[in-house]
């Protein structure tokens, strides 16, 4: 039997390949009309924040819940892309999301983290922080190598 593939070797991201990373981010139309902003990327960790706005507010004027799950989609989605080889693409294929306080203001910071990069699924956890550090939400993410 042929030797597999080790996907859980801790790899490095050179700086071209962040480089690139950031240009796919700012090109994407969504990223920019929401307003994400890439913090960090690292193989296997990206840190995305949003800024609190008003068309970001849900009717009582808190943040909207689908932007801090579009914040969470988004972050694990380059954090997968972190990891894939060239020309590998990979698919959400669940995203489960626990709110756990709301925000009014400011800005929210999410950290999005590959956790398990198997050969064909691969497993994420990511936390969401207001300005003050509290938690304000949590989700565990599952891609598949399409």
């Amino acid at each position: 039997m042929g030797r597999q593939p080790n996907y859980s070797v801790s790899k490095q991201m050179d700086e071209s390949q962040k480089e690139q990373a950031q240009k796919v981010f700012k090109a994407a139309p969504y990223i920019n009309l929401i307003g994400f902003e890439m913090v960090d990327i690292e193989y296997g960790e990206v840190t995305l924040s949003l800024a609190m706005r008003n068309e970001l507010k849900q009717v009582h004027g808190l943040l909207h819940g689908g932007a801090t799950a579009s914040l969470i989609d988004t972050a694990t989605g380059f954090a997968v892309a972190s990891v894939l080889g060239d020309g590998e693409k990979a698919a959400t294929i669940d995203l489960t999301l626990h709110y756990l306080r709301p925000v009014t203001d400011g800005k929210i910071t999410c950290v999005a983290r590959v956790i398990k990069n198997g050969r064909r699924f691969l497993t994420l956890s990511a936390e969401v922080k207001n300005n003050n550090e509290e938690l304000v939400a949590t989700a565990l993410s599952t891609y598949t190598r399409v």
